[in-house]
């Protein structure tokens, strides 16, 4: 496998936009053949219904601007459907534990959550912001129109939320000391 390959795997795998810098840390290249590797991924591109964006030095696959029409219409659709059961779970975490980062949703779940994570914010359900602990890493917030929809002002008025909020809690402190003797952190 080429670096052009792995970015591209490691793009499709991550669903959220990554850093140049944590491209070329991952993968145990230097900037420059990141930056050749992206180059050529977004050559070869161009013929396909997927293209490489780019933010702020963050790079992540988004679809063709000439598909707009077929993803909106998709789009629609997928906003009319009802949440799946891995999209209620992740919901329900993201409720309760008001600014949780993907990897303790995951480690709650057992599973990747990063479509889920997509396919919750597009429905315009949840919201994320850059950690101000870990700016590498997001957090994930329910949205003030999915509070509405739900008719609470405040999470805390939620069903069971302190019995709840304190399980996810729980979870977050095994986590946390599971990534202590690993030398990382949540």
């Amino acid at each position: 496998m080429n670096t052009e390959q792995k970015i591209e795997a490691i793009l499709f795998f991550k669903g959220e936009p990554i850093s140049r810098k944590k491209l070329s840390e991952f993968l145990k290249v230097g900037q420059i053949e990141v930056n050749e590797s992206l180059e050529k991924l977004k050559e070869n591109l161009k013929s396909r219904g997927i293209v490489l964006q780019e933010k702020e030095n963050e790079i992540a696959l988004g679809t063709a601007p000439e598909l707009s029409d077929l993803i909106e219409k998709l789009q629609k659709e997928e906003l009319n459907k009802e949440l799946s059961k891995a999209s209620l779970e992740t919901l329900s975490i993201i409720l309760y534990k008001t600014g949780v980062s993907r990897s303790l949703i995951d480690y709650i779940r057992g599973v990747n959550s990063s479509f889920t994570l997509r396919a919750l914010s597009i429905r315009g359900l949840i919201e994320k912001s850059i950690d101000t602990k870990d700016s590498r890493r997001y957090i994930y917030k329910p949205t003030f129109e999915l509070l509405s929809f739900m008719g609470v002002k405040s999470v805390e008025e939620l069903p069971d939320y302190d019995l709840v909020n304190n399980s996810i809690e729980s979870s977050a402190q095994n986590l946390a000391e599971e990534l202590e003797k690993n030398g990382t952190d949540i």
